[in-house]
């Protein structure tokens, strides 16, 4: 059986070439993804040896990275996760809606990712809560579960905000729970025109404050008359918010967030070959009803693309606001249980099937696979520091 190939390989074949043609424009944040990837569960991060008490087996098991880019490193991070999701879970249908930037937009948004993300999100964040609290709509104060992605499908620059969303929420006063008409959330012409005026609004905003950069091709954006002529185009295209049908159940849902949450630009199952410097992947083309494509792109090219994806060291890809907002999901998870007349859940998360990778590292198991029995470490594997060593952390 043929070895699957992983980003690591990529990186280990081509990834020293794409520095050293990169190397004035590769930033401290993507060197760091390549090291930790490249690292990831060898000898450079050390491990331990664990030995079966019944049939005497032994195996070495390398430690993770633990870097969120990491396509192998997100199966413990996603099931932890579900797990603290699992007593939010409320018995009402649950929405998912996504914000989309228009190209334009999120060109601005990929040199000034932390400010740029962070409006992103309090303008998807903002509309939900706005919308869902005027009485023409809802009239609740809803909760909202918001994950990041800034890919599509071929891995170009995408940005974008998922949002999940039970199908209904609190009254202003706290005193009862208002659910949404069946199969229905909230207009997307009404949350796609506020999502375009709240976001423009804190882009201007952002600019007025000196806090955004321009280079390249988006230079002349500097001027505050050639920034006026971008924002006026902006207002006058349509902005993209997609509301998709509700689950089918509220446990659903943690299977569906389970995709979304902890998922990287692209998972190890989709790459089917290293040849000849090209790498070739699958892909879905929405456009053709889902259809699953193959794409072939140079070495150089594959990194680059892939490493637009970098998150800022310490920014947030999941939020939560309204009533999950941390300072009082408790209390308002209570309160909205109370009014359901539910049980706090207590049930097991769902399994996710996402068709990304689910390798949990092997320092997590402890069963023999051999022959069932008990494996034990009984050595520790030092770090093996090579002749050039390279940084690797878990931002």
């Amino acid at each position: 059986m043929a070895a699957t190939l992983e980003v690591a390989d990529i990186f280990r074949h081509h990834g020293e070439a794409f520095r050293q043609t990169h190397a004035g424009h590769l930033g401290r944040d993507e060197r760091r993804v390549m090291g930790a990837i490249t690292a990831c569960r060898t000898a450079a991060l050390g491990g331990h040896v664990e030995q079966c008490d019944d049939c005497g087996m032994s195996r070495i098991a390398y430690n993770s990275c633990r870097n969120r880019h990491c396509p192998k490193c997100q199966g413990s991070a996603r099931f932890q996760w579900l797990a603290e999701r699992q007593a939010e879970l409320l018995p009402v249908p649950y929405f998912h809606v996504v914000f989309t930037l228009p190209a334009p937009a999120g060109a601005i948004a990929f040199q000034n990712k932390p400010i740029v993300y962070a409006i992103l999100f309090r303008a998807a964040a903002e509309t939900l809560t706005t919308i869902a609290a005027d009485p023409r709509h809802l009239g609740a104060q809803v909760g909202v579960t918001a994950v990041l992605h800034t890919w599509g499908q071929t891995l170009q620059h995408h940005p974008h905000i998922h949002c999940v969303v039970p199908g209904g929420g609190l009254s202003l006063d706290g005193t009862h729970w208002i659910a949404c008409r069946p199969g229905f959330f909230l207009p997307v012409r009404v949350l796609s025109s506020l999502f375009r005026r709240l976001f423009l609004q804190g882009l201007q905003k952002a600019f007025d404050a000196g806090k955004l950069r321009f280079f390249g091709d988006l230079a002349n954006l500097a001027g505050a008359a050639a920034f006026t002529a971008r924002l006026d185009e902006l207002r006058r295209i349509n902005w993209v918010v997609y509301a998709k049908p509700p689950f089918g159940s509220p446990e659903q849902v943690l299977t569906y967030l389970g995709r979304y949450t902890h998922r990287v630009a692209i998972a190890n199952s989709r790459l089917i070959a290293l040849t000849d410097g090209k790498v070739t992947f699958t892909w879905k083309d929405y456009r053709k009803d889902g259809k699953t494509k193959a794409m072939t792109l140079d070495a150089d090219e594959f990194i680059r693309r892939f490493l637009l994806h970098t998150l800022p060291t310490s920014f947030h890809r999941i939020r939560y606001y309204g009533f999950l907002a941390n300072g009082d999901r408790s209390d308002n998870i209570a309160l909205c249980r109370r009014l359901l007349t539910v049980r706090p859940a207590n049930a097991a998360p769902a399994t996710d099937h996402d068709s990304g990778d689910h390798q949990i590292n092997t320092c997590d198991f402890t069963i023999c696979p051999e022959c069932g029995g008990t494996m034990r470490r009984i050595a520790v594997v030092p770090r093996f520091f090579s002749h050039q060593p390279f940084r690797c952390d878990t931002s």
